[in-house]
């Protein structure tokens, strides 16, 4: 069955697609001469000489189509070829044939209700396309997460969810890079994915030279004092006051020999025992404290200005606030070191210890060398940058494939390998069930062969020719009984001496009788859509009632899902033909399921085809219609005209019985013009030439039409009739004459 057909492109269809969607079983589409109704018959023949237009086949099953419209009787009338029907006898091959008939039929259902789970709302491809779109979208929200600090490992797919997907899918088959924590990779990043860098200097390292040495000199502890066995040491020893002596005893020497104490003189032998009490060991360990204060200062000096040097110009890689911290110690360090010299050298006799910079020097060399390491890594990153950009790259992927997206994977690939095998148990089936049926097909075509015969047509259509007073012509088979030919009672060929509507009533029991078989020997009971495109133009109001009979019996077998006929499109654009055919009995078998339908109107607007569909039956009389199109906002410029022109002799001359002379009298001028053009329609041949050429029918002039023809009615006190055609509120004056008239309606 067609579920869709898309007309674009094609004949009077435009740029802007028209689409039957929805289509049912049977199928009504009311429209005028010339607004392409015979281009959708067209369509449906042969789908294949309309590229731009689609039809939409449900369970991608296309079956057979057979249309009635201009082109089957041109082509079929010159050769009526013989219709292949399954004859009378071989009935145990005809209910094998039936049997075979249903089993195909059960076969394209299964066949149908299967792709209808694989393809259809809701199907197995529809859910593994939801569950690619929901890990697509895990996928994508990481991306939005990372995207501030790592954009640059997404490069090529950052534009694009599938290509993000896809990616991620890919690195897991490839990536063999070791999980990294985040914080690393995004620290990693600022330099990697930053500007490309340039190499840093290392860190010259503090220089401490004899510093750690001098810390534990000897001369530190050793008590510098007076040699032991001169007079005065054992007192200077008791006293303990070597020190004191020492210092006053360069007093002595200035003092011409008096005591600097006691301003006494002293005898030379005092001055020879303090000179030889303070020997030359005494001095030499007095001048090595004197350079050890002197060499420590310089060695402080330096550790100090190399770290103030350090600080003031510090590298991105070094922690400054720690090497701050340690050289605030140094210095406090170095500070009382100085000092406790400082008292050594002034009593040369204390033993004194430094405090050790060991540790702090091997923390400040530890943070240098730290720096140092980081600033190599950093110069290895800047001299391979393209190396290093593509080892994060699969770092950062395989993060998030270990760490974020690990669970939802797993996820997604548990559902995906159910779905995708439930699709392919599905697809197997169906091309299982396909070959079937084909080998069905197959051997219903086989019996068809062994019992089908051409004669019966020829039987039911003289009988229905002679029933409706047809006996001056009939068909005949040809002598080798591939076709048919028309005769006259004497048997000369009579093809050539019918009128149109005999040629079309002919044409048309030809079509009726192939509906229900085939042109060949097989292919008889083949499921078939049929399309009748106006078959009823040149026909009388008798074979006009025939016609419209034998195309609802066609209907009621499609509604009660009888015979091969699968589906029908009826396309008209006579009205009592098409409330003919559209007509059903309100009583219906109660096991019998409510038959779908489907109503159409096609219009011209301008030059283009417009397609519209509709929930009841469109067309109620031709009088309706022709007021329908007046409402219309879009209406036909070109037939406007006459549309007017025809409501006013049904209403008027043919209705109401008004000398429709006396109308035009109610006007003047222009619209008095406009008038006559519309009256004179009325009169047989009176249609003259200045009238037509008075007025031009363009888009101004149409408002001025309706202008007058609504003024006709006003001025013949038929406005009440009026508003209620165009279904506009009457006003208070009119109301009761429009229920009157309604009520006789």
């Amino acid at each position: 069955m067609i579920e869709s057909v898309q007309l674009l492109k094609a004949a009077t269809y435009g740029d802007t697609p028209q689409e039957f969607e929805g289509l049912r079983e049977v199928n009504f589409v009311y429209g005028s001469n010339g607004t392409g109704k015979t281009t959708i018959s067209r369509i449906i023949a042969d789908e294949a000489l309309f590229p731009t237009c689609t039809i939409r086949w449900k369970g991608n099953a296309k079956l057979q189509t057979l249309v009635y419209n201009g082109d089957f009787v041109a082509k079929n009338f010159e050769e009526l070829k013989g219709i292949f029907t399954l004859g009378e006898k071989g009935v145990e091959v005809k209910n094998q044939i039936a049997t075979a008939k249903v089993e195909e039929d059960r076969l394209q259902s299964d066949i149908e209700n299967l792709e209808n789970l694989l393809d259809g709302v809701g199907g197995k491809r529809a859910e593994l396309s939801e569950l690619e779109d929901r890990f697509k979208e895990k996928c994508w929200q990481q991306k939005l997460k990372h995207d501030p600090t790592l954009r640059q490992a997404f490069e090529g797919c950052r534009d694009s969810k599938a290509k993000f997907r896809d990616r991620m899918l890919s690195e897991l088959q490839r990536n063999s890079a070791s999980l990294t924590p985040l914080a690393e990779l995004e620290t990693k990043a600022q330099t990697v994915f930053g500007p490309t860098p340039s190499e840093e200097p290392s860190i010259a390292p503090v220089d401490w030279g004899d510093l750690l040495t001098l810390q534990s000199h000897v001369v530190l502890k050793k008590r510098v004092i007076g040699k032991t066995d001169v007079d005065i040491a054992g007192m200077i020893q008791r006293l303990g006051n070597s020190d004191w002596v020492r210092e006053g005893a360069g007093y002595y020497d200035v003092n011409d020999g008096f005591c600097p104490f006691c301003q006494q003189p002293t005898k030379e032998s005092l001055s020879r025992s303090l000179k030889e009490y303070f020997d030359e060991t005494f001095e030499t360990d007095t001048k090595a404290i004197k350079t050890l204060e002197t060499n420590y200062s310089i060695q402080a000096e330096r550790v100090e200005s190399r770290l103030d040097s350090i600080l003031a110009s510090p590298s991105t890689f070094i922690d400054i606030g720690l090497l701050a911290s340690e050289r605030a110690l140094i210095t406090s360090q170095l500070a009382i070191n100085r000092q406790l010299i400082v008292s050594k050298k002034k009593e040369p006799s204390r033993s004194i210890e430094l405090n050790a910079l060991d540790e702090l020097k091997g923390k400040v060399d530890r943070i240098i060398s730290s720096a140092n390491l980081q600033i190599e890594a950093h110069n290895r990153l800047a001299a391979n940058l393209t190396t290093e950009r593509r080892r994060l790259t699969s770092q950062v992927w395989r993060y998030l494939l270990d760490v974020e997206l690990k669970s939802d994977h797993a996820q997604y690939s548990s559902d995906k390998t159910t779905l995708q095998s439930a699709i392919q148990g599905i697809s197997e089936n169906i091309d299982n069930k396909k070959r079937l049926k084909s080998e069905k097909a197959a051997t219903i075509r086989a019996l068809e062969k062994q019992i089908t015969s051409s004669q019966p047509t020829i039987d039911a259509i003289n009988a229905i020719l002679k029933s409706f007073g047809f006996v001056s012509f009939s068909l005949a088979p040809t002598k080798d009984g591939k076709s048919y030919r028309i005769i006259r009672m004497d048997g000369a060929d009579a093809k050539g001496t019918l009128s149109e509507g005999e040629k079309s009533f002919v044409a048309f029991l030809y079509f009726y009788h192939l509906l229900k078989g085939s042109e060949s020997e097989d292919g008889v009971t083949a499921n078939r859509i049929v399309v009748f495109d106006d078959p009823v133009s040149s026909l009388d109001s008798d074979i006009l009632f025939i016609v419209s009979s034998l195309i609802r019996d066609v209907l009621k077998e499609v509604r009660e899902g009888e015979g091969q006929i699968k589906q029908v499109f009826v396309l008209t654009h006579n009205v009592y033909f098409h409330k003919e055919v559209t007509f059903v009995p309100r009583k219906r078998k109660r096991n019998l399921a409510k038959t779908g339908e489907s109503f159409w109107t096609v219009r011209k607007i301008g030059t283009e085809s417009l397609i519209e569909n509709h929930k009841t039956n469109p067309v109620k009389t031709s009088y309706e219609m022709l007021w329908d199109e007046v409402r219309n906002p879009n209406r036909s410029t070109l037939t406007i005209q006459n549309t007017l022109r025809r409501i006013i002799e049904n209403y008027f001359k043919i209705l109401g019985g008004i000398d429709t002379d006396e109308l035009s009298n109610q006007f003047e001028g222009n619209e008095k013009l406009i008038c006559g053009s519309l009256i004179s329609w009325m009169h047989d041949g009176s249609h003259n030439a200045f009238e037509d050429a008075a007025v031009t029918v363009d888009t101004s002039a149409v408002e001025k039409y309706l202008q007058v023809f609504r003024a006709i009615f006003e001025r013949t006190n038929h406005k009440a009739h009026y508003e209620m055609m165009m279904r506009t509120p009457p006003s208070m004056a009119s109301t009761a004459a429009a229920l009157v008239e309604a009520a006789h309606a």
